[in-house]
């Protein structure tokens, strides 16, 4: 057995040399301004300077066969105006002569290369017409005459008649309507007081200040196409309980100001509720529907039928797993269920259903597993025949020709040894027949129809594939007319690289999942890179990027050129591929980035620039609790991590995002799947980040998780931005972007972040 003196021990002085050294390479390593210049330049109000055409977003003109767009130019931001028919698009106006009156007009320096209005309206005498300080402006060559103060947005607090002789309003909770030709005022309701309310909605980020502030005044009022009736709602906040914030950043207050809103936590029944109501003018009857009251986190939207008679829509019951579609007649008062459906988990919120003349509905539903289309009978509700049918997903219906019984829609997944998540376009007959791809490249097909008519605007690309924007024939696909295509040359003089495609297999051993990786500009194959997950697993959407743009314009990029290849994965669970892929996260959003393990490792095993034991993730809201959920579920493979605006403990989250894919809370599921509750399997680093007035996502859950992790010992870091609510360290940059960047170089890269630096935009 080997004694002390048997080992050879290294000299002193080369000792300290190397001890030296390591020290030099690791604790003392500094980051560079150049660094973070690499990043800045990815930042999306940056980046999208640098990339001329790189997509089309059109406002379709009152012929329906031309349009106007707007994008960056070498020249700088460019209105463009397109006619199909005549296949041209040019330049709309000339932009040095409006910039040079505009600056005449106001005494300001204006920049051609970006005027101070985005919108504009093209009139039929070749003349434009925007809204600029307040007042709109009249341009045609050679001139540009003010019309007076701007009528940017109508009067909200009134609702006119289709036939324009009423008004209806709220005075006092109740509502009214003035007969516009007499002046004569009718009160429709007499119960209407503070907190039982007539004709209102509660707004998604509607604040009271203060404990007994006023909330904003709101109308909704849905008249019948006769003009003889209104169907609104009654809101009802007797009972409902707020959910607290307080305002610590108003320069102008030295106590904190308290804000209150109404946000519902799963299975609460102190929540604000909507209750449907009919008013019949002439009568001046009132009808309540009280079995149909829904919380208004929900929601109910109903159309009415030609002739007056009916109002319908569709009802989606709290649990979100039934949904009908009611059909109410005004003179019985009966509601009759035209269709109904469930689930065992859940049912989507956003079902298609397009109600036809001809005594028929289309309806796209997920009872196969795949959303599909169906031609249903509305007087029996019966099934007429399937439109669609196959294992892909049929998004959304773009128009509906019912003369020719021929129907146009999006789906992802049908065609063979494609990315599943590419939308394409296709038509198909109503009897099922004539189904037909319209779109056939092989890439992510982004689609504006609106009112476009005989025709669609197609941009079509992948991560690594720039952008063509062509104008489509809506009946044959046919390209009509190229509009553009993206030019990336100042990116590949960069030395820009687009993110890389890779598919892995996910947690069951089975599903191909998909996923993309990003690398620095000067990456190089003999260097070896920290990787950082960015995640969003939430399964109501796919986060993964598919097009050029989503590519290009994120937060991935910017962390990328830091040093870091940075990943994202579409796991099991998330949206896109049909219900039983979907369900995989049902009472398990705890799991979903299990698959981003399984799919890193497998993707460092092929790329040994990618090192797996430096492995970190961040992510943002959803992705928060994500990001926070992996350091403790996956304890030993992320070392660090961020989470910002989490919803740390779904219990104290938002009612409808736990309660459609967790349920009610009547098992251990939430408990185990909370961070809070968890937090003791802390071993990495991790910076928890939040708004201080995030009426989104309460802070509360985030301060929760703190205080566990104090408790449990835990070492970990903490930033609260007082004057923000959810949206921070977005894709523009701020202050937060480079606290976040900062993290990782520290504590996943072991460099020195500069400290006090400013992004620069």
């Amino acid at each position: 057995m080997p004694t002390y003196k048997d080992y050879k021990c290294p000299p002193i002085k080369s000792f300290i040399v190397s001890l030296f050294i390591l020290l030099g390479q690791n604790a003392f390593a500094q980051s560079t301004e150049k660094t973070y210049h690499k990043a800045e330049y990815f930042l999306s109000t940056n980046i999208q300077r640098e990339v001329y055409h790189l997509d089309v977003i059109p406002n379709w003109l009152n012929d329906k066969k031309s349009f106007w767009h707007q994008t960056y130019t070498e020249d700088g931001m460019r209105f463009f105006l397109t006619d199909i028919e005549n296949g041209e698009t040019k330049v709309a106006f000339d932009h040095s002569e409006l910039a040079n009156l505009l600056s005449e007009k106001s005494g300001e320096i204006i920049d051609s290369e970006n005027l101070p209005f985005k919108r504009i309206q093209f009139k039929d005498d070749g003349s434009a017409e925007f809204d600029w300080k307040n007042k709109t402006w009249t341009y045609a060559k050679g001139g540009l005459e003010s019309k007076g103060i701007s009528d940017e947005s109508r009067d909200r607090t009134v609702s006119i008649s289709p036939d324009g002789k009423w008004k209806a309003y709220v005075k006092d909770f109740n509502l009214f309507v003035e007969n516009l030709e007499t002046s004569e005022e009718i009160q429709l309701s007499y119960d209407g007081k503070r907190d039982f309310e007539y004709a209102s909605f509660w707004g998604w980020s509607d604040m009271v200040l203060g404990e007994n502030g006023q909330r904003p005044e709101h109308l909704t009022i849905n008249w019948s196409p006769d003009s003889k009736k209104i169907q609104t709602q009654i809101v009802d906040l007797r009972l409902a309980e707020k959910m607290l914030l307080l305002d610590n950043s108003q320069d102008d207050k030295f106590r904190p100001q308290l804000m209150g809103y109404y946000r519902a936590s799963p299975e609460d029944t102190s929540v604000v509720m909507y209750t449907p109501v009919l008013f019949e003018i002439e009568s001046k009857k009132e009808t309540r529907f009280p079995g149909l009251s829904l919380p208004h986190f929900i929601e109910m939207y109903f159309n009415w039928d030609d002739n007056s008679e009916n109002f319908y829509g569709t009802y989606l019951q709290r649990g979100f797993k039934s949904f009908d579609i009611l059909d109410i007649n005004v003179e019985s008062k009966e509601i009759r269920k035209v269709y109904s459906e469930s689930s065992e988990t859940h049912i989507n919120n956003n079902n298609i259903f397009r109600r036809l003349e001809n005594g028929q509905f289309i309806l796209g539903t997920e009872k196969s597993n795949w959303n599909q289309l169906y031609l249903m009978d509305w007087k029996t509700g019966e099934l007429v025949n399937q439109i669609t049918s196959g294992d892909y997903v049929v998004k959304n219906i773009l128009s509906i020709n019912e003369e020719e019984r021929v129907i146009y829609f999006e789906a992802a997944g049908k065609e063979k040894d494609v990315n599943p998540y590419y939308s394409f376009v296709y038509k198909v007959n109503f009897d099922g027949s004539g189904l037909a791809l319209l779109t056939p490249e092989n890439a992510f097909h982004d689609i504006s129809y609106g009112s476009g008519k005989d025709y669609f605007i197609d941009n079509y690309s992948t991560v690594d594939q720039p952008t063509v924007s062509v104008v489509r024939e809506l009946k044959t696909g046919k390209i009509v007319h190229e509009i553009s295509k993206a030019d990336i040359s100042n990116l590949l003089k960069k030395g820009y690289q687009s993110p890389k495609q890779f598919t892995a297999a996910a947690k069951d051993g089975k599903t191909t999942i998909y996923g993309i990786y990003y690398m620095p500009t000067d990456f190089s194959s003999k260097k070896k890179y920290p990787i950082i997950d960015y995640t969003y697993s939430g399964p109501h959407i796919d986060i993964t990027p598919k097009t050029f743009r989503a590519g290009l314009v994120g937060l991935q990029q910017p962390m990328a050129e830091l040093g870091f290849v940075v990943v994202t994965v579409d796991g099991l669970g998330t949206h896109g591929r049909g219900k039983a892929f979907n369900d995989a996260s049902y009472r398990n959003l705890g799991d979903g980035t299990t698959d981003h393990v399984l799919a890193i490792k497998e993707l460092a095993a092929k790329n040994k620039f990618m090192d797996v034991s430096k492995v970190g993730i961040f992510g943002h809201s959803a992705g928060g609790y994500d990001a926070g959920r992996a350091m403790l579920l996956h304890p030993d493979f992320y070392k660090v991590g961020v989470a910002s605006a989490g919803d740390h403990d779904h219990r104290m989250e938002k009612a409808w995002w736990p309660e459609m894919y967790m349920g009610y809370p009547v098992g251990d599921f939430y408990h185990e799947q909370s961070n809070v509750t968890n937090a003791a399997n802390l071993k990495g680093y991790l910076l928890l980040a939040h708004g201080g007035i995030d009426e989104n996502v309460n802070p509360s859950a985030t301060f929760k998780f703190a205080e566990a992790l104090i408790n449990a010992g835990k070492d970990f870091d903490l930033f609260i931005w007082p004057s923000r609510n959810h949206s921070f360290g977005r894709t523009d940059g701020d202050y937060f972007t480079k606290k976040r960047w900062d993290y990782f170089i520290e504590h996943l890269m072991g460099e020195q972040p500069i400290r006090h630096y400013q992004i620069q935009k």
